[in-house]
């Protein structure tokens, strides 16, 4: 017996794979993913089986994602003594929402957009440009090991803005929000 179609968005989304991909593995086209999964189709037994057993061998492969699969590798990054403006400014031109701050190698903090709208809601407009990054910083998001499966991820990146990836003792990469979307691809 065959789980309920139904489910198979569910575990497509779940393995981080597109109905394009799916198809093909599947020998069907995308189109007939598209209408199975919105349930406009029925797809007869043996094409049902062959999408279920596609994606309970992806299920055994989705393990072998790891967090260094994920991250990006260039940090953008502030130091303690930096300005508030500077965060801003760094924010805008890059269209990211948080930096990791460093004191040379290691971490120390972060500031995030919330964080910003917070103190220059709490503080006089003319001192905006004086506010040091180590005044105002959060506490460090989680570091995780390059090796960490990917399927942790998620939950962790729920309740912090990023989180930094390490090898070797050294942190090497980054993952926020959008990167956890290239699970989904």
């Amino acid at each position: 017996m065959l789980p309920r179609l139904d489910s198979i968005k569910q575990a497509r989304l779940k393995l981080g794979i597109t109905q394009k991909k799916l198809a093909s593995m599947t020998g069907v086209s995308t189109s007939m993913i598209n209408q199975i999964e919105s349930g406009r189709s029925q797809p007869s037994y043996e094409t049902a089986r062959k999408i279920f057993d596609n994606l309970a061998t992806l299920e055994g492969k989705s393990s072998s994602h790891k967090a260094g699969d994920f991250c990006s590798k260039e940090i953008v990054k502030l130091k303690p003594n930096n300005s508030l403006h500077d965060a801003i400014k760094k924010m805008r031109s890059r269209s990211i929402s948080q930096i990791p701050i460093f004191n040379g190698k290691e971490p120390v903090g972060i500031v995030t957009e919330d964080g910003i709208v917070k103190q220059l809601s709490d503080s006089d407009e003319s001192h905006w440009k004086n506010i040091r990054l180590d005044e105002v910083m959060e506490p460090i998001p989680p570091i995780v090991d390059y090796e960490t499966p990917a399927n942790t991820l998620v939950p962790l990146i729920r309740f912090s803005k990023c989180i930094l990836v390490s090898k070797k003792s050294k942190i090497i990469g980054i993952i926020t929000a959008s990167d956890t979307l290239k699970m989904m691809e």
